[in-house]
């Protein structure tokens, strides 16, 4: 493994519940209600078809407003060495880390044809990147390096081996913090193009996509993003940048950032629930509201007990974001009945907390 892993175990338990809490347009996933598997994915590739294309030069004033740090330099998807200013310090040529910065297409576009449009210039998967550490991936599959031949600065990112698809190949190894934000990159590129991903190259069974519209991915590679998007949740960067691409730009969104579990859905181990974009858990993972001390709850039994105000609403979730409850307290004492073993979220108005019975 190469990167350094900044995760808590609590936020992979809490990445299913971080749900549609960007700038999502009302009613925009109605039509995916109900529907799981290749349903699903078919609806959401009916409601993100057909965005407003840029032109490939146009992508460098794009970055500006998608990838910009806080410090106002760019975002290196496969760099934490750079400081990048933008404008200045494009790519051109290179001969080592920290020349320049280019264009990465994470989902390499000889998987697709090359310069074919849309899929050349969709901004859900283009990210800018340091010049030498692209040219190092090329368009190596992603996965977890076994045994690591090169890393980029401080080990962020790396080559080598893997034998997650059966055979022994070489992949590029992102950095941990990174994984999930790949992964929903992946998930998008193989939504959008539905109906084309059957088509483009998969690179015999030991590559990242299995010639078919469903699962469109190869089991191993299908299991390696799932794991990724677990254990690195939606960040708040790629919300604000999936809200760009939408206002900005390309006027559709990622479903899988407006809903860290859509990829359970689709592929993954919640396909045999109906997918209800209306019943998420609608409230950020945030410093201000965070997981309250003072929200006191306990069990009794299979009973939940939770200290409230009168008149505050009430709201219980289970862990695939859906709701179980959603109540007004008419004392300081709500009591909810819960049947086997379960963890569950708490929400009161703007305090919450994860409970186990």
């Amino acid at each position: 493994m190469c990167g350094n892993l900044r995760l808590l175990f609590l936020a992979l338990l809490l990445s299913n519940l971080t749900g549609a809490y960007a700038a999502i347009p009302e009613g925009y996933y109605n039509s995916a209600e109900g529907t799981s598997g290749a349903a699903l994915k078919t609806c959401m590739f009916n409601i993100i078809k057909g965005h407003t294309e840029l032109s490939y030069v146009n992508l460098w004033t794009a970055f500006r407003k998608t990838d910009s740090r806080a410090d106002g330099k760019v975002w290196d998807i496969y760099s934490n060495a750079t400081n990048y200013v933008f404008g200045d310090n494009q790519c051109g040529n290179y001969s080592k880390e920290g020349d320049c910065y280019n264009r990465e297409h994470s989902f390499p576009k000889s998987w697709f044809g090359g310069d074919n449009m849309p899929m050349y210039t969709d901004l859900f998967h283009l990210y800018p990147s340091d010049g030498y550490v692209n040219g190092k991936r090329g368009n190596m599959p992603l996965g977890n390096v076994a045994n690591p031949s090169w890393f980029s600065a401080n080990g962020y990112c790396c080559t080598g081996n893997s034998t997650e698809s059966g055979s022994t190949i070489t992949v590029f190894e992102p950095a941990d913090e990174l994984k999930g934000d790949l992964a929903r990159s992946y998930f998008y590129m193989v939504t959008r193009y539905e109906d084309r991903v059957a088509s483009w190259s998969s690179y015999a069974n030991t590559q990242m996509l299995g010639g078919t519209s469903y699962p469109a991915f190869s089991n191993w590679a299908k299991n390696v993003l799932l794991e990724w998007s677990r254990l690195d949740p939606v960040s708040a960067k790629e919300i604000a940048r999936n809200d760009s691409i939408y206002k900005l730009f390309q006027h559709n969104r990622n479903p899988y950032i407006d809903f860290s579990s859509l990829a359970e859905y689709v592929w993954g181990d919640s396909t045999v629930y109906a997918f209800n974009p209306s019943k998420y858990l609608s409230l950020p993972d945030s410093p201000e509201i965070g997981y309250a001390k003072e929200l006191v709850v306990w069990s009794e039994g299979d009973i939940l007990f939770v200290k409230t105000n009168p008149g505050e609403t009430v709201e219980i979730y289970n862990l695939l974001g859906q709701r179980l409850l959603n109540e007004k307290a008419e004392s300081n004492l709500l009591s909810y009945k819960i049947s086997g073993k379960k963890t569950v979220i708490v929400k009161v108005e703007n305090r919450r907390t994860k409970f186990s019975l």
